[in-house]
C-alpha cells in the first residue's frame, strides 16, 4: 500500500472538473465540481444523523438506494437546506442538468451542496454552466474539483493510494471539505471516494460503514453535526480484480485500504477546524473494548474545556479526566495515566490515578506544536482506539459570528 498523487481521478476511468458559477456573490474561486466515471459504478453512502436534512441529502439517498451511480455534482456557497419545495426542485434540477450533459439517467447522478443554510439555491447559475463543466472533465480535473467544494476551509483535502487486491493493482482516491459544523457519529462533512476495485454494492456499503466507524466518526471540531454531511464512494471495477462479494481476504484488504485513506482525511479535517491552531489526536489503550476506547477518546476531543486548554497551551490534565468521567464508559480512574506527545517532546502528567509534578514550561513547549497527541493508558482490558479534534480559538467565534452576513 502506497500513497500516490491524483485525488478522485487516481483510479482508472474517473475524471473531474471544477468551475465558477457565481453561486455566492463575491466568490472568486471555483464553486461547482463534477466527478464522473466512464463506466457505471456500484455506489454507497453515509449521511448526516441530523433530523434536519438538506434537500440534496434527501435526493442523493433516494438515488443511491439501488446501489448504483456514475456521477456526482457538488456546489459550495449554498447548502440548499431548510428550503422547502423550491429547494427540493433545485436539487432535482442539479441532477437533471448534469445527467443531460453527461447523457445519463437522473438517478445515476448524486447531488451534494454545502454553505449557508436557509437560502434558496440559484440553480439556474449551475444549469447555465453545466455543459462547460462537463466538457472540461479530465484526469487533471481533480485539482479544480478539490477547490470547488471548499467553504471556510483554509486548504484543500485530498489523498490517493495504490494497493494490490486479488492479484490486481487497485487505486483509491478521495477529496473532502470540512472545517466547521463537524461532530462525531455521522458520515463526514462532504467527502467523495473513488476506486477502480470491483466490489458488489452490498459489500461496498458494508466496507464504507466499517471504515467510517474508526475514522470519520471519530472526528469532532465543534460539537455541531451539519444538515448536509455526506460521504459517498463509487467503484467502477476497472482494475479487473474478481468482484468482492463476501468477507474474504480481498474484502479485508479493501477495508484496510479504506481505513488508511479515511484516517488521513479525518486527521486533515480535524486539523483544519475553523480557527484551529492545533490538531489533537487522542489515543486510549487498555480500555475494556475497542468501542469503549473510541468513546472515551471522542469524549476528550469533544470537550470545549479541553479544546480551550490546548489553545492556551495549558497542560490541564484534570479536564481530560473530567471528560473521560462523563463519557458514560466504565473505566478505573485509579489505574489511568495521561501523557502528552509532540515533535517537541514527551511528558507524563498523571500516572495510575496520581498527579505528577512536571515542568510546566516543558509541557507548554510540547503543547505548542501544530500536532499534539494525548495518550491515555488504562488497565481495564485490551481495547484501543483513536479520536481527532482541534483547539478552540478566538477565531472560531469570529468566523461563525457573522458567517451568514
Amino acid at each position: 500500500m502506497k500513497l500516490i498523487y491524483g485525488g478522485v481521478t487516481a483510479p482508472k476511468g474517473f475524471t473531474a472538473n471544477g468551475i465558477l458559477c457565481g453561486i455566492k456573490p463575491g466568490r472568486k474561486t471555483w464553486d461547482t465540481a463534477l466527478i464522473y466515471s466512464e463506466t457505471p459504478c456500484n455506489a454507497a453512502g453515509v449521511f448526516t444523523t441530523n433530523r434536519v436534512k438538506a434537500e440534496c441529502v434527501k435526493l442523493t439517498k433516494e438515488h443511491i438506494s439501488n446501489g448504483k451511480a456514475q456521477a456526482v455534482i457538488v456546489n459550495s456557497g449554498n447548502a440548499n437546506a431548510c428550503t422547502g419545495e423550491e429547494g427540493k426542485n433545485s436539487a432535482l434540477r442539479m441532477a437533471r442538468c448534469a445527467a443531460n450533459a453527461l447523457n445519463l439517467q437522473e438517478d445515476d447522478v448524486l447531488v451534494c451542496s454545502t454553505g449557508v443554510i436557509g437560502v434558496q439555491l440559484p440553480v439556474h447559475l449551475i444549469e447555465n454552466k453545466v455543459s462547460e463543466l462537463a466538457a472540461g472533465l479530465s484526469r487533471d480535473g481533480h485539482e479544480a474539483a478539490r477547490e470547488s467544494i471548499l467553504t471556510t476551509d483554509t486548504r484543500y483535502k485530498e489523498a490517493a493510494l495504490e494497493t494490490v487486491i486479488g492479484g490486481k493493482t487497485v487505486r483509491f482516491g478521495t477529496m473532502a471539505k470540512g472545517s466547521g459544523m463537524i461532530h462525531i457519529n455521522m458520515g463526514t462533512m462532504l467527502g467523495f471516494i473513488t476506486t477502480d476495485c470491483a466490489i458488489s454494492s452490498h459489500m461496498l456499503d458494508k466496507a464504507l460503514r466499517e471504515s467510517v466507524t474508526v475514522t470519520y466518526n471519530c472526528v469532532s471540531v465543534d460539537g455541531d453535526t451539519s444538515t448536509n454531511d455526506t460521504l459517498l464512494i463509487l467503484s467502477n471495477g476497472m482494475a479487473g480484480n474478481e468482484e468482492i462479494t463476501e468477507e474474504n481476504q480481498d474484502y479485508r484488504d479493501f477495508v484496510s485500504a479504506l481505513i488508511e485513506l479515511n484516517t488521513i482525511m479525518a486527521k486533515r479535517i480535524a486539523g483544519d477546524g475553523e480557527g484551529a491552531e492545533h490538531l489533537i489526536e487522542c489515543q486510549v489503550v487498555g480500555a475494556y473494548s475497542a468501542e469503549a476506547a473510541r468513546a472515551l477518546a471522542k469524549s476528550v476531543v469533544s470537550s470545549n474545556l479541553v479544546k480551550a486548554a490546548f489553545f492556551g497551551k495549558d497542560a490541564n490534565w484534570g479536564r481530560i479526566l473530567c471528560a473521560l468521567g462523563y463519557s458514560g464508559i466504565d473505566f478505573t480512574p485509579e489505574k489511568t495515566s495521561v501523557t502528552f506527545h509532540s515533535l517537541n517532546g514527551v511528558i507524563q502528567v498523571f500516572k495510575e490515578g496520581v498527579p505528577l509534578l512536571f515542568d510546566e514550561e516543558k509541557a507548554k513547549d510540547i503543547l505548542d506544536s501544530a500536532e499534539v497527541d494525548i495518550l491515555i493508558e488504562m488497565q481495564d482490558g485490551k481495547g484501543s482506539g483513536f479520536a481527532w479534534g482541534c483547539d478552540l480559538t478566538y477565531d472560531y467565534v469570529k468566523i461563525n459570528g457573522d458567517y451568514r452576513t
